[in-house]
């Protein structure tokens, strides 16, 4: 004959457990019976920052290939300054056609580490200069993903940045006796030109890195915020079910002695009884 089950000590044991399961986890919903709506709301949250995550590091990977091209192009700026200092002592009459055709060898033979520079520049194997190291036509515009949605994105411009695309092909392949001092003067202009398009280049560049470091320090704020919301919503707070854990234990022990006294009583009662 049973007089009692005792359902409050299973209720306070089911507690205990999950209390339990809390602080070995760490977290304060651990399957959806916990909190059917917290845990939806916090499985969105996770899903949403580990996109943020994701587009901070394109992102960054975008800086940085913006950051090689630019280095390079600077490069190649340094070496039509030099071209162009070059030309200068070449387009007086006070430099022999001997020392002229010297100074057109040197000319070509910076214009071959101009072409250098543009064939190896690259990023994860995508050529950033032309087309690719062998093909000098201009190369693709870059489109970076930088956010969440299909929209963000950052694309830069198409950049031909080799003698063929900035016009001095014809310098490249000037015959040492056809060039004199006019002729020298002539690729001046040119040079002047070609100098501005890669100025040109480098502010574009320039302009995206501006929108891409922007664009992170946005995606920093937004990922930090989505992962706070979901640890306040998700994360245990340890203190807190540390002392539940430690009332709950003493309820269940105090249930415990209390149980074992009624079924005394009762073996008593059914004693007499019989």
């Amino acid at each position: 004959m049973e007089i009692s089950n005792n359902a409050s000590s299973y209720v306070n044991q089911y507690q205990s457990n999950n209390t339990l399961e809390r602080i070995a986890t760490g977290l304060e919903i651990n399957k959806a019976s916990d909190n059917a709506s917290s845990m939806a709301i916090s499985d969105n949250l996770r899903t949403q920052a580990s996109g943020y995550v994701q587009a901070i590091s394109n992102t960054n990977s975008a800086i940085a290939s913006t950051q090689i091209a630019d280095k390079a192009i600077s490069a190649q700026s340094n070496i039509l300054d030099s071209v162009k200092e070059k030309l200068l002592q070449a387009s007086s009459d006070t430099t022999s056609q001997e020392g002229r055709e010297a100074i057109l060898k040197d000319i070509q033979k910076s214009l071959q580490g101009f072409d250098a520079v543009a064939s190896a520049t690259t990023y994860n194997g995508e050529s950033l200069l032309q087309a690719s190291s062998e093909d000098q036509s201009a190369s693709q515009a870059q489109i970076y993903q930088t956010g969440t949605k299909e929209s963000d994105t950052t694309r830069t411009q198409e950049v031909q940045a080799n003698t063929l695309g900035v016009g001095l092909s014809d310098l490249t392949s000037e015959l040492p006796s056809d060039f004199t001092a006019s002729q020298a003067r002539s690729y001046l202009e040119k040079v002047d030109n070609a100098i501005g398009t890669l100025n040109d280049y480098r502010g574009e560049l320039g302009s995206t890195q501006n929108q891409l470091v922007s664009n992170g320090r946005n995606l920093l704020t937004q990922e930090s915020q989505t992962s706070q919301a979901r640890d306040e919503l998700s994360v245990a707070n340890i203190a807190q079910n540390i002392n539940d854990f430690s009332k709950q234990n003493v309820i269940s022990q105090a249930g415990a002695y209390t149980q074992s006294q009624f079924n005394i009583t009762q073996q008593s009662v059914l004693r007499l009884l019989t």
